[in-house]
């Protein structure tokens, strides 16, 4: 995992932890004041939304704990690896594509970040500049040709 990535990970822990939890707690305490618990539908929202966030928590502080974080200077770009960026063709229609490949829970297709755990990723890992791969994803086999490799 990048550093970047781990440091957006304590973030959001910090932030569920200080202003979600205690939000959390408001609610099912505005809830329990509004009377019998048996029967109250908000009471059961604000305890399931707690459950959530309280998982939501725990996955946090997991990944965190088995988190490892990638020197990126100390990076080949001989090869593709983790934390490379890719720039590759489809050599079925040419298109040009730019994946930087990196652990599950920093993947965002937005950001052009893909999982370490993708089809593509998975096709591209030890391979060069030049090589051509052929990946199987979902809707078949696409042949990509890797034009540049870099770090991060």
């Amino acid at each position: 995992m990048s550093q970047e990535g781990y440091d957006k990970l304590i973030a959001e822990l910090k932030h569920l932890e200080s202003v979600e939890r205690p939000k959390a707690s408001a609610a099912i305490a505005e809830a329990r004041d509004k009377g019998d618990l048996s029967e109250n539908s908000e009471y059961d929202a604000a305890k399931e939304a707690q459950g959530h966030l309280e998982a939501k928590i725990n996955q946090l502080k997991l990944a965190i704990s088995e988190a490892k974080i990638v020197d990126t200077s100390r990076l080949s770009t001989d090869a593709v690896q983790i934390l490379s960026k890719v720039e590759m063709t489809n050599m079925a229609n040419k298109a040009k594509m730019a994946y930087t490949i990196v652990s599950e829970s920093e993947a965002n297709l937005r950001e052009g970040k893909i999982s370490i755990t993708t089809p593509i990723a998975q096709g591209l890992l030890n391979h060069k500049v030049g090589d051509e791969v052929e990946v199987k994803i979902p809707r078949g086999t696409i042949k990509l040709r890797i034009d540049k490799i870099t770090v991060g």
